[in-house]
């Protein structure tokens, strides 16, 4: 495990193996809270977060940053080698021919809103890269979802990520998405969604 502290007392470890595994509950607990909100609008149980969650109790390798206030933890940011994630992220991957067992996937980066816009973001990226090149990886990958213009929940000013992930070299993979289903919220079932593929070149 390792440790650096923010200028707002802010501290970022990175947690691997038992460190990870006891933190997944409070990883569970951002990704209900955060993906909530647009362009998820996820409606999130801890029992589904378990069973999602349990490639990094399995992967030797996945890695979770976590930024913690104190004893809370306010911000984490996961990833596993592409090959221990779940097949519906490699399989596309596969293909059009990209080296699986090159890539780590980013799995993804939640942070509470009170505590963005301080450079958290560039650490969950800045330490799961050095993560994926200690491991020998030449590539890193993550997925957003794709939502339709007139979707009626989208909110009438949408800010997206895409130019801090261009800021930090990473590009979509044209027409390259995978699917995985999740409950939306005022949904009764879980429904595939088509989320984007982004990559760079370690």
């Amino acid at each position: 495990m390792s440790q650096a502290q923010d200028g707002a007392g802010i501290e970022v470890r990175v947690l691997t193996g038992a460190d990870l595994e006891a933190a997944l509950d409070g990883v569970a607990a951002l990704r209900i809270a955060v993906f909530r909100d647009w362009p998820y609008l996820y409606d999130g149980t801890l029992e589904y977060e378990r069973d999602y969650l349990q490639s990094y109790r399995d992967s030797p390798d996945a890695i979770l940053v976590g930024a913690f206030d104190g004893a809370r933890l306010i911000g984490a940011s996961t990833g596993t080698p592409m090959e221990d994630h779940a097949e519906e992220f490699a399989g596309p991957l596969r293909q059009i021919g990209l080296p699986v067992g090159q890539i780590f996937y980013a799995a993804e980066s939640v942070l509470l809103p009170a505590y963005r816009g301080r450079g958290l973001g560039h650490r969950f990226f800045d330490l799961r890269e050095a993560h994926a090149r200690r491991l020998g990886r030449t590539h890193m990958a993550f997925c957003s979802v794709k939502r339709p213009e007139d979707h009626p929940l989208r909110p009438a000013q949408v800010r997206t990520n895409d130019a801090f992930w261009q800021g930090r070299g990473y590009a979509p993979l044209p027409g390259v998405f995978a699917e995985f289903n999740w409950r939306d919220i005022g949904d009764s079932a879980q429904s595939a969604k088509p989320l984007q593929f982004w990559l760079r070149a370690l």
